[in-house]
């Protein structure tokens, strides 16, 4: 082995030492989701801060999100204006001064007001901390890149279940208050970190700061070929500044909002899938499934965890060699099949505590997770990040975001309440749900895999996969299809048509005759709109 390869084993580039250290407010999110519903159940939180009705529980769990959504409507003008890293190290300070406030608390009141802050730090920071890794992020390792928040907080949420495991048995309040000790001092782990690592270069660029954005690219290590051809040659046009307000109302442009659209639709549904109930609720789930003690459903919670984490290690490894259209459709088509055969299970009064059944329910628990985590938990933040523009990237995503966060409050608050009333009714509708998206992405979700972020826009030059199946379905019955491509004031028709014959075809954007193209993206706004139009 060469002392060569052993040196640039040893120190990796820059971008994944970065991405790497700020994927800590994953590992931070994870904890909490992994650690709160064990929390809820312990015999002494029950005594300190008093027993839960369903719906209080599912109050106090899902506040963090209700209080999360808020500052993600806005973080991405905030980011746009002071920086991601000033933003995430905000984000992680205000979540450090929460976890001290709930692991203190001795009434529900402060624990509320400790939860709620930390709600309001993880907005601040976990759509920033993606818009981060994807602006630094070489386009062929931007997958892999992206994936790694998801990947720590699958690995929180194992830390978290195992954590409150071994805390359970403690005989004081330290068995819960333990957990947010940790929180705390990662928390303040993490905002140490960000006043080390490099800035974002296409932030500066964004500001015009040229030069310094030439430093930070070989801080992060990227190569000058890559620098050139993906984040120095921003346009004019991509580079201005804009207020708060203009920077919201831009994202809902005609040249924007499809992106815009389509981001908010897939961070809003990837959570309404249900997801968050099982990770909540997975002692509550395994318990109403047959796992009598509460030892039991800890322990059946911290398997699916670690199992979880091992299905995510080649979810991320592979991320950029499986295209997001197949994740979505084939992890959807999986994720609402157990949701829809749960609720059928539970609907037919075939569960019972001592039956066979009740393992199909708790393999199926299982296998909805680990696909979850494979497919959807990836690619879901990772398409909605990188098919915006640069001007439009973080206030969209941000946005998308706090829609994110506000889905995440709906599954957790009501899990609970729809458990005490129905064990069927939250299956199917999860179910339904996620179907539902899988029809919605396969008809309109450009594939992105391996391009540029640059190279991205151009698939939104195109119709929806659907809307050119109908468009050519209407020339052919019309008995137009075979008509001479009009070389005067129709032109435009024909090289779009060209353009639509490729979308048809499954050819990316780097495949369609460059005079397509071309006019494609010279076109004008009723043009552009015409062929971006989401719904």
């Amino acid at each position: 082995m060469s002392p060569s390869f052993l040196k640039k084993f040893t120190k990796p580039p820059g971008y994944v030492v970065a991405s790497a250290l700020v994927s800590l407010g994953g590992i931070l999110n994870g904890f909490d989701t992994g650690s709160i519903g064990a929390i809820t159940e312990m015999k002494s939180f029950l005594e300190t801060i008093g027993h839960l009705t369903p719906l209080m529980r599912g109050f106090t769990v899902s506040l963090i999100l209700l209080t999360g959504a808020f500052p993600s409507f806005f973080a991405g003008q905030l980011a746009d204006r002071f920086g991601r890293l000033a933003i995430v190290m905000a984000g992680a300070l205000i979540f450090t001064v929460g976890a001290i406030l709930q692991g203190t608390a001795h009434r529900l009141p402060e624990f509320l007001v400790g939860r709620a802050m930390c709600g309001f730090g993880e907005g601040l920071w976990l759509s920033t901390v993606t818009v981060y890794i994807t602006e630094i992020a070489p386009s062929l390792q931007r997958g892999v890149l992206v994936s790694l928040p998801s990947f720590g907080s699958t690995a929180g949420i194992c830390l978290g279940y195992f954590t409150c495991y071994g805390t359970a048995g403690i005989p004081s309040t330290m068995s819960w208050r333990i957990p947010f000790i940790i929180q705390a001092i990662l928390s303040a782990i993490f905002a140490s970190f960000c006043v080390f690592l490099p800035a974002s270069p296409r932030w500066l660029i964004l500001y015009g700061k040229r030069d310094q954005a030439l430093k930070e690219i070989e801080r992060l290590g990227i190569s000058q070929v890559e620098a050139e051809k993906d984040i120095l040659s921003a346009r004019p046009d991509q580079t201005s500044s804009v207020s708060t307000l203009e920077g919201f109302l831009m994202i809902f442009r005609r040249q924007y909002r499809a992106r815009t659209v389509l981001a908010l639709f897939v961070l809003g549904m990837i959570q309404l899938s249900g997801i968050d109930g099982v990770l909540y609720y997975a002692p509550t789930l395994f318990a109403q499934a047959g796992i009598p003690s509460q030892t039991a459903s800890f322990l059946a919670s911290g398997v699916s965890a670690i199992l979880m984490l091992a299905v995510t290690i080649p979810a991320v490894i592979y991320s950029d060699r499986m295209g997001r259209r197949t994740s979505i459709i084939a992890g959807g088509l999986t994720l609402a099949f157990c949701m829809l055969l749960i609720g059928s299970l539970y609907a037919s009064k075939n569960v019972h505590p001592t039956g066979p059944v009740r393992w199909i329910v708790v393999v199926l628990i299982f296998i909805f997770a680990l696909t979850y985590c494979f497919t959807w938990a990836i690619v879901g933040k990772i398409y909605a990040s990188e098919i915006q523009p640069a001007k439009t990237r973080a206030a969209a995503n941000c946005l998308a975001q706090g829609l994110n966060f506000f889905a995440n409050w709906l599954v957790a608050f009501a899990t609970p309440v729809f458990l005490a009333n129905s064990a069927f009714g939250a299956y199917f509708l999860f179910g339904f749900l996620t179907l539902g998206t899988v029809i919605v992405l396969a008809t309109y979700m450009p594939e992105t895999r391996g391009r540029s972020l640059e190279e991205i826009q151009s698939a939104f030059h195109q119709r929806p996969v659907m809307r050119s199946w109908v468009y050519h379905l209407r020339r052919l019955v019309s008995g137009r299809v075979f008509s001479p491509p009009s070389t005067s004031s129709d032109g435009m028709r024909s090289d779009r048509s060209g353009v639509e014959i490729a979308t048809m075809t499954g050819a990316n954007a780097s495949g369609v005759a460059s005079g397509g193209v071309m006019n494609a993206e010279s076109a004008t706004g009723d043009v552009e709109m015409e062929s971006v139009t989401v719904g």
